[in-house]
């Protein structure tokens, strides 16, 4: 539903005060020198009727000295003060079919008139033309002076709908604007329009005011959309003729992956969520399990009531007293071409990459739910480890944005790992299992996206 933002009525003296004085008061003195310049010019030719030719000679040349002075001096002043933006406006006509079939009458009822003489029917036909000439000028004067807006979201997430603000302005003082319809333009030779696919539809926008409209707009995959212009049609006032007006507005959207939840993500969290909480056994206050003792144990950790209860001796071990801290980690080199087959089209790596991308999404999602310490690494972007709440736009940003690169045989990224040895490490990679360094295994969860599903 249309929401109209309503503006106080401007006075005389309000359109007054926005006037331009200087341009007003040089248009109301050329009409005045060349009234007067009219008015001799008339009095010329009826002098020289009289016979009085020094008389007409002299108004007459009085008449061209003052047209003279108005051309150099108020015309330059006057094109420099008007405003021709409106007139700079690239409009594209269609004749409807309705229009169409009202052309073919307007000719029958004109060969009927030439044919038989009928002055009715030379009266009908030019009223049928002037119908014409009245929708071309009222179809203009409603798509001048109008300007349009389009807000989206901050946050845009892939297959999820998100409410986009569409708000057309009508700058004219005194006429208001019917029946606009706002759409996207799509250019030749590119992909399906993504803003705006449905049409938005204004009905009426009052004269100085504008009127505001919310509507649904999803976005299939992650990565930038960008819209070039927007078009502003209208068919006002009998849907003869079609009238649209071009806006070149540069419109772009950063969608980051989506974060609902897929089968992948379903099948591999649980097996996360035991590594974590096998890992975050360690010195602290909260009693995480209970267990047999070996010899490598403190004899302070013995819970004796355990031990009777049991009849073994039980020793306690506390979960550590800081939060989940996990490294998330993007590898986005391509496998050797060694291990791709010919059988294997460029498509499925890049497949591939793409479920990548959505699982980490997935897991940066889940750890910000959970208000994890989180850290982000990829090929040329890491964030520092912070809570998930600070890092987790920069990650999705990161993510909308990261393309495959080709195969790096150093492995650089993945040895680097080694050096956060305190931080549990989920790693998802394209690489074959037995490239993988042994010495992040022992505290890394890795996701093979190479490995069928």
């Amino acid at each position: 539903m249309a929401t109209y933002l309503t503006k106080p009525k401007s006075t005389l003296g309000e359109l007054w005060a926005k006037a331009d004085t200087p341009g007003v008061r040089a248009f109301f003195l050329s009409m005045a020198a060349l009234s007067a310049a009219l008015i001799l010019a008339l009095y010329s030719g009826a002098a020289a009727e009289l016979g009085q030719l020094a008389l007409a000679s002299t108004s007459a040349l009085a008449a061209l000295a003052i047209a003279a002075w108005v051309a150099v001096t108020l015309v330059p002043t006057l094109a420099r003060r008007t405003p021709l933006r409106w007139i700079g406006y690239k409009i594209e006509y269609k004749i409807s079919r309705e229009g169409w079939i009202y052309l073919g009458g307007l000719l029958l009822v004109a060969l009927a008139a030439l044919n038989t003489g009928n002055n009715l029917l030379f009266l009908i036909l030019a009223s049928l033309i002037a119908i014409v000439l009245m929708s071309g000028v009222l179809s203009s004067i409603s798509l001048s002076g109008v300007e349009m807006r389009l807000a989206l979201p901050e946050h845009i997430f892939a297959g999820q709908p998100v409410r986009a603000l569409v708000e057309l302005e009508n700058q004219k003082l005194t006429l208001p604007s019917f029946s606009l319809r706002v759409e996207a333009v799509q250019e030749k030779g590119t992909g399906p329009v993504a803003m705006l696919e449905q049409p938005v539809y204004f009905p009426y926008i009052p004269k100085q005011d504008r009127v505001q409209q919310t509507v649904p707009i999803t976005f299939p995959r992650r990565g930038v959309y960008c819209q070039e212009a927007f078009r502003i049609v209208t068919r006002f006032p009998f849907g003869f003729l079609q009238k649209a007006r071009r806006l070149n507005m540069k419109t772009e959207a950063l969608v980051y992956p989506s974060v609902e939840p897929t089968a992948e993500y379903m099948e591999v969290m649980p097996v996360i969520q035991g590594a974590l909480e096998s890992l975050s056994k360690g010195h602290g206050q909260d009693l995480y399990s209970l267990r047999e003792y070996v010899p490598s144990d403190s004899a302070r950790l013995v819970d004796w009531k355990a031990t009777a209860r049991s009849g073994s001796l039980m020793v306690r071990e506390f979960a550590r007293e800081e939060d989940s801290r996990v490294l998330l980690v993007l590898d986005p080199h391509l496998a050797a071409n060694g291990k791709s087959s010919a059988n294997t089209p460029a498509s499925a790596d890049s497949e591939r990459f793409e479920r990548g991308v959505t699982i980490c999404a997935n897991l940066a999602w889940h750890f910000y739910q959970g208000n994890s310490l989180l850290q982000f690494l990829s090929a040329g972007f890491e964030t520092p480890l912070s809570t998930a709440e600070e890092n987790i736009f920069k990650i999705l940003r990161h993510l909308a944005l990261a393309q495959p690169l080709p195969h790096d045989p150093d492995r650089k990224l993945l040895t680097d790992l080694a050096t956060h040895a305190d931080l549990f490490k989920i790693i998802v990679t394209s690489q074959p299992r037995g490239s993988i360094p042994y010495s992040i295994w022992s505290s890394s969860y890795l996701i093979f996206l190479n490995d069928p599903n």
